[in-house]
């Protein structure tokens, strides 16, 4: 028998699920409830409504993307173009391997956790609308402080905008996974797009 002190923790996980293979609009309470084994009064102790669980599943691949990213900025630091480059190189293969574990964990490429859901519901909650725009606004964040690095080091051309880069950065995930989304190509493909972005704001040596 389920533990009742995981019970938040399964809507969680089975909401990310369910939203990410299927929508959120197509799954009910009802269904998310007996996937995760949880009695319907127990969901609306955890959550009010739908969205603020969709916020929580928000927040669970926020937290991963922020870990993977965290390791890519965590490449040994010697203060040179070489490594800066190579953080803003595994920053992309960071997203590479979340997307590869979906894709190998459903058969094909979901699409992003954060797009997905902004695709759907951007115009119709403002609420969750606000919540994925900050998720967005760390992601740049966190992109063009490794493009700032980069920028000190010597490794980016000259001219490029480092916040401008990261914000470009985090478009160009989002429309590489939508592609291969739509287009049932490998998830390979997205972060070869990436280090291609990468590449071509780099120094010729960097």
């Amino acid at each position: 028998m389920p533990r009742t002190s995981d019970a938040r923790e399964r809507l969680v996980r089975n909401a990310a699920r369910l939203f990410l293979t299927r929508s959120y609009q197509t799954v009910g309470v009802e269904e998310l409830c007996a996937a995760a084994d949880v009695r319907r009064g127990s969901f609306y102790h955890f959550f009010p409504g739908k969205s603020d669980l969709a916020k929580a599943v928000i927040d669970l691949h926020a937290a991963a993307l922020w870990t993977r990213l965290d390791a890519a900025g965590a490449v040994p630091q010697r203060g040179d173009a070489a490594e800066a480059a190579a953080r803003l190189h595994a920053a992309a293969d960071a997203v590479g391997e979340i997307q590869a574990g979906f894709e190998a964990r459903f058969g094909q490429v979901v699409g992003c956790p954060f797009g997905n859901l902004a695709a759907e519901l951007a115009t119709t909650d403002d609420e969750l609308r606000a919540h994925l725009a900050a998720v967005f606004a760390a992601w740049e964040l966190r992109l063009a402080d490794l493009c700032r690095a980069a920028a000190e080091q010597g490794a980016l051309r000259d001219g490029v905008d480092p916040g401008l880069l990261g914000r470009i950065l985090v478009a160009q995930a989002q429309g590489a996974i939508l592609l291969a989304k739509t287009g049932r190509s490998a998830a390979a493909e997205i972060p070869r797009a990436l280090h291609q972005v990468i590449g071509a704001h780099l120094r010729e040596n960097a």
